[in-house]
């Protein structure tokens, strides 16, 4: 039999997710990190999903055993005022990426968003159709609809909130902005009328290279804490946790002008994903200590 480490492509390997992924996966496969802009190193691959020659070429060079896309136009507000960019990268380019998959036999794993559904009730499943209000959650939800249709083996993993701190620089780590306006002692406003059941990246990683590795999964999962919570609660809770005084955390209670609308109660439903991993669903105490100290030690 061959010893060869099964190769992973991680597109969007630079951002913040992408970056706790290489390095969890790097035991297991061999990776190949992939983004707009070449990452360093002899495994850094450049590649523009919006384009379905460079994707085409990215999968040529590295001819990867499966594929984890974390790309896109994530900034909520961004898409909303660019819905053209947000068009090419979120569906466009998850497109030709399923495409490339399916061509080459590759197994994917894409993330999705809570954003998919309109957050008017408590508790989503994965059964439950798309509702989605804004830029972001609909191209997220056309992304869906085209990988399934192309690659329905394929896993679509939807996130409510993910916390953590990036292990490096340039992302949009919501921890590092937090912690740094902390310390730097300004007040932090934060909406208290939209609810989300938050993971930390450390758990998020487990189980996403735990679904690569068990061959029956495909489908829609949803993977959160084992509650919800709000925005400005966690943010009380992280900010405790860091050593900060509560009270450089002010309650929003209002929707700011200007900005996409938003769902006011994503909470996302994980019976499916607690059937198929032995990674516990944690809580949201849990996901504040691990998003903080990163680590899923006491999942084992």
């Amino acid at each position: 039999m061959s010893s060869r480490k099964p190769r992973l492509l991680i597109i969007g390997s630079t951002g913040f997710l992408g970056q706790h992924l290489a390095r969890k996966a790097a035991g297991s496969f061999d990776v190949f990190d992939a983004d707009l802009t070449a990452p360093p190193g002899e495994r850094g691959v450049k590649i523009d999903i919006t384009s379905a020659a460079s994707v085409n070429a990215a999968f040529d060079d590295t001819r990867p055993d499966a594929v984890i896309l974390l790309a896109a136009i994530s900034d909520i507000d961004q898409c909303e005022r660019r819905p053209e960019l947000a068009e090419a990268v979120n569906v466009s380019g998850a497109a030709h990426v399923a495409a490339a998959c399916r061509r080459t036999g590759a197994r994917l794993i894409f993330t999705s968003s809570a954003a998919v559904f309109d957050g008017t009730r408590h508790g989503y499943r994965e059964s439950d159709a798309p509702t989605p209000v804004s830029v972001y959650g609909r191209t997220k939800a056309r992304a869906e609809q085209l990988i399934a249709a192309e690659l329905p083996a394929a896993v679509i993993l939807r996130l409510a909130l993910v916390a953590g701190f990036a292990e490096g620089t340039g992302t949009n780590a919501m921890l590092n902005k937090f912690a740094a306006k902390l310390r730097a002692g300004e007040v932090v406003s934060l909406p208290n009328f939209e609810y989300r059941n938050p993971i930390d990246a450390a758990t998020l990683c487990d189980v996403i290279l735990e679904l690569l590795a068990g061959a029956n999964a495909a489908g829609i999962f949803h993977l959160g804490a084992t509650e919800a919570i709000s925005r400005f609660e966690l943010g009380v809770r992280l900010a405790k946790r860091l050593g900060y005084a509560s009270q450089l955390v002010e309650a929003q209670t209002e929707p700011l002008p200007g900005r996409a609308p938003r769902g006011l109660d994503h909470f996302l439903l994980t019976e499916r994903i607690a059937a198929v991993c032995r990674t516990r669903v944690p809580t949201c105490d849990e996901v504040i200590e691990r998003a903080i100290y990163g680590t899923t030690k006491s999942n084992s």
